[in-house]
């Protein structure tokens, strides 16, 4: 996952890097306001954290231009500013949620999670692999026009993979982002099994196999026909 950090103070844009990279995630940080809207704009991300008092133009200046521009990227507002009325201006002006400093930073990547979890589904409501279609919508998945029963969990598996696809996924990704645990030391077993079970749902009756192992890494979606 890729986020862009929109914040000028050199010590707070250092922390917010140090701790979102703890987390596995890539991140790029701007300085400035036209700084952080020039990389909104011409680059991918999937989510970013904008400071409001920003130098050359402010965060609510970029956040309104970018949602103009029909940037639908999902927007953590970062503020000193605790009022109401600010608030549901940073809301109005498009931002998906809101952070008052001083925060604590469990809470910020509580949220950022939260934001990646959701904020990928308005971009990708229909997704469909060789016969797996999944409508991020309603989460109802069929292969080959059968409709597949999922539990909630090996739903969020197969679309967690599916937001993936092409990329191995880590079971420390896996515990991180679909079981919301910052160490995967006593879920290997559990995310081994619940893989087992969406495989043998998802690939045990249909001609390909779709979700692979990657060894010595964890798993993908992709399509391989068996030997």
């Amino acid at each position: 996952m890729r986020l862009l950090v929109v914040e000028d103070e050199p010590k707070v844009a250092a922390a917010l890097r140090e701790v979102l990279v703890s987390e596995q995630y890539e991140v790029l940080v701007a300085g400035t306001g036209d700084e952080g809207f020039a990389r909104a704009s011409s680059e991918r991300f999937d989510a970013i954290v904008l400071d409001i008092m920003l130098p050359e133009r402010d965060g609510l200046d970029v956040l309104t231009s970018l949602r103009a521009r029909g940037i639908t990227t999902p927007v953590l507002i970062l503020t000193a500013r605790d009022a109401v009325d600010d608030r549901v201006l940073g809301l109005d002006s498009g931002a998906d949620d809101y952070l008052v400093k001083p925060f604590a930073f469990t809470e910020l990547v509580a949220r950022v999670r939260a934001l990646l979890r959701r904020g990928r589904a308005g971009e990708l409501p229909h997704v469909c692999i060789a016969g797996l279609d999944i409508d991020l919508r309603t989460r109802q998945v069929t292969r080959d026009a059968v409709r597949l029963d999922l539990t909630t969990r090996e739903y969020e598996l197969l679309e967690y993979l599916v937001r993936h696809r092409g990329q191995p996924v880590s079971r420390d990704m896996l515990a991180r982002d679909v079981w919301q645990e910052a160490h995967r030391a006593t879920l290997d077993n559990v995310i081994d099994v619940h893989i087992a079970r969406l495989r043998k749902k998802v690939d045990a009756e249909f001609q390909t196999r779709l979700i692979q192992t990657v060894r010595g890494v964890g798993f993908m979606i992709g399509s391989t026909s068996p030997e």
